[in-house]
């Protein structure tokens, strides 16, 4: 029977933890109907629509033409060793509604596999992927800087973890609400990766390019607010916490976020003629990054045995990519290896 979910408000302000000793809540999504597709938009996710409309229901994914990154000459295969049953896998994904997470969520959706969001406004969330079966999608209100939010329960049955969480390097009215690199970057991914069980299979991290090298130009210049050097913190606690990980460190990203509020957008990104992509090792490249590419990055480097505990620098560039294709992108990684 469907349902339909209504949001109360959330106040800015914190709250002390001792009057609420369950911060943390699960939002079901329900099934939807069919509905005509909706206009696209791309204006800039803007985290103040709150008063905003629900979204016109969408239509189901399986009538959705599959068009993440995928480029004509690039057909998705499948291949045992890379890509399990995806009903044997839950991949909860931090900052599933941010421009990486978004996508990064579209395309688990899409491959049908099921996966468990944690996310600060459960109503973005909604918005953005419409209302899904909670068997496939689960959203729920957690908020990684605070380590009373993640309580093991969110955790249960979890396989694999995408951490796409991040803000501005540069003071922004994103930094609003104590949302600087350090508490971002540093703590929220220290508390993370302190909650996470050890039967995990794999963590993929969002870093960046540049994080070995904060005290260098150009990259001190971004690092001026330390953002790169808190990325860096991040990823040597999660080096040293005994946990399967891939760190993904993309360059400048680019393409979108996409706030049409519609899965249809999602799911027919594209990153233009920047279809290519580079991996390299070393912390060595410089240049851009399409989101829509790291994000099928971290979807990939999931099931790649080879690419446990290892760092991986990525730019996208001009000509066809990999598309989705499984082979492809582990051709890319190896090579990355035997630079």
């Amino acid at each position: 029977m469907a349902s339909r979910l209504l949001f109360t408000p959330i106040p800015d302000f914190p709250i002390p933890v001792e009057k609420f000793p369950k911060p943390h809540q699960r939002v079901p999504c329900f099934t939807f109907t069919l509905a005509p597709p909706t206009s696209y938009s791309s204006k800039s996710i803007s985290s103040s629509r709150r008063g905003s409309p629900p979204p016109p229901p969408l239509p189901p994914l399986n009538a959705v033409k599959e068009e993440l990154i995928q480029s004509p000459s690039s057909e998705p295969t499948h291949d045992s060793k890379t890509s399990p049953s995806s009903s044997s896998k839950l991949v909860l994904v931090a900052g599933g509604s941010g421009g990486v997470g978004q996508l990064v969520v579209a395309s688990l959706l899409n491959r049908n596999i099921k996966s468990r969001l944690l996310v600060r406004d459960p109503e973005k969330a909604i918005s953005l992927f419409g209302k899904q079966d909670e068997e496939t999608l689960q959203v729920i209100k957690a908020d990684t800087r605070n380590p009373e939010d993640l309580d093991p329960s969110i955790f249960e049955g979890v396989t694999h973890v995408i951490c796409c969480t991040g803000t501005t390097a540069f003071p922004s009215k994103r930094w609003d609400g104590d949302n600087t690199p350090e508490r971002v970057d540093w703590e929220g991914v220290r508390n993370l990766v302190s909650a996470l069980p050890s039967s995990l299979k794999r963590i993929v991290l969002v870093s960046s390019i540049g994080v070995t090298k904060f005290s260098e130009l150009p990259w001190s210049i971004m690092n001026l607010f330390g953002v790169l050097k808190f990325k860096r913190m991040g990823e040597d606690f999660l080096r040293n916490s005994g946990l399967p990980f891939t760190i993904i460190r993309p360059g400048r990203l680019t393409d979108g976020p996409y706030t049409s509020y519609d899965l249809n957008t999602l799911l027919k990104a594209t990153a233009g003629q920047r279809r290519a992509v580079l991996i390299g090792q070393g912390d060595k490249l410089v240049g851009e990054a399409s989101r829509i590419v790291v994000a099928e990055a971290c979807i990939q480097a999931l099931d790649m045995e080879f690419t446990e505990g290892k760092a991986y620098e990525i730019n996208s560039v001009e000509g066809e990519g990999p598309g989705s294709d499984p082979q492809k992108w582990q051709e890319l990684f190896k090579a990355a290896q035997a630079q």
